[in-house]
């Protein structure tokens, strides 16, 4: 059986070899001499060989054997190394260090986590970000696949193995160009969008279900790309539906009025598999959004916007 070094013991044989003497090396480690010279004494029992020569005057400089030349290159690689591990697994469970793999629909992709990464990571250069925008469905398929760590969706199964964290209320409203007849509403009615020539996207299905899902029905168009939906809202073809987190707020052409009747706003949350622990950096970043949107209520309920 191999024997066991401990890495206390190794450092004690480099820093007496290093320092050239076993008071120094006791100063460094705030150890007796005795405690030093014990733990060299129960390293050269492991290893069955003397490590420095045995030398009849007391204050004479202790000098390696042969052997304990040779072993000093590797008491270094295994002090090196556990260093490395110690340093690195530190940097993890702080989570300053690894890969976190996250996918979010865009509207979140692009409104919020810019902001909520940048104060997560900080200056944590050693942590990798792979962020990946697509669809909810696509993000609970990523999820499930365990393709991400986690993942930030809209919709979710309730009998399946993913869970399910609500964090945002994002609110649905109209969008319209700046000149269109209803761009002076404070808020509206479906029954004011009747007659209007309709443009269904990917969230027109928030309507199914609600007093509004005719206007679904009654589309002519559907845009599944959100910049081909803006350039025709730009045209002037038509008017959609949106949540109001995927309302681009810098786009000046266009106007985003809140549907009151009837109230419609999907709940936005962190998605996970139920049966699978997060890693370090993914849960610290989870717990991370719930403490921000808690100190940022008006934030989370996007209907106060």
């Amino acid at each position: 059986m191999l024997p066991e070094l401990k890495i206390a013991q190794l450092r004690h044989f480099v820093w007496v070899a290093e320092l050239q003497g076993f008071h120094a090396a006791a100063e460094k480690a705030h150890r007796t001499q005795p405690a030093i010279s014990l733990s060299i004494r129960d390293l050269e029992n492991k290893l069955g060989q003397c490590l420095f020569e045995k030398r009849n005057a007391r204050a004479a400089r202790p000098e390696l054997t042969p052997f304990g030349a040779q072993f000093m290159v590797y008491a270094k690689e295994l002090i090196a190394h556990h260093d490395r591990v110690v340093n690195d697994m530190n940097l993890i469970a702080q989570h300053k260090s690894g890969h976190l793999r996250i996918a979010s629909v865009p509207s979140i992709a692009s409104r919020l986590l810019p902001d909520i990464l940048a104060r997560f990571i900080g200056d944590a250069t050693d942590l990798h970000v792979s962020l990946f925008d697509d669809s909810s469905e696509a993000v609970l398929a990523m999820v499930e696949n365990q393709q991400v760590d986690f993942g930030i969706a809209s919709l979710w199964e309730a009998d399946s193995d993913i869970c399910f964290t609500p964090i945002w209320a994002d609110s649905i409203g109209v969008v319209c160009r700046s000149d269109h007849r209803l761009a002076g509403e404070v808020e509206l009615s479906w029954q004011q969008l009747r007659g209007e020539r309709l443009i269904a996207n990917g969230t027109s299905r928030l309507l199914d279900g609600t007093a509004a899902e005719e206007l679904v029905a009654d589309s002519q168009f559907y845009m599944s790309n959100m910049i081909s939906l803006l350039a025709m809202l730009e045209t002037g073809m038509g008017i959609t539906t949106l949540p109001r987190f995927a309302f681009p707020t810098e786009h000046g052409q266009l106007r985003f009025i809140p549907l009151s009747d009837p109230r419609i706003s999907r709940d936005i949350g962190i998605v996970y598999a139920a049966n699978r622990s997060l890693p370090v950096a993914a849960k610290a970043l989870f717990e991370f959004i719930l403490r921000d949107a808690e100190l940022n209520p008006a934030r989370a309920d996007n209907d106060s916007v």
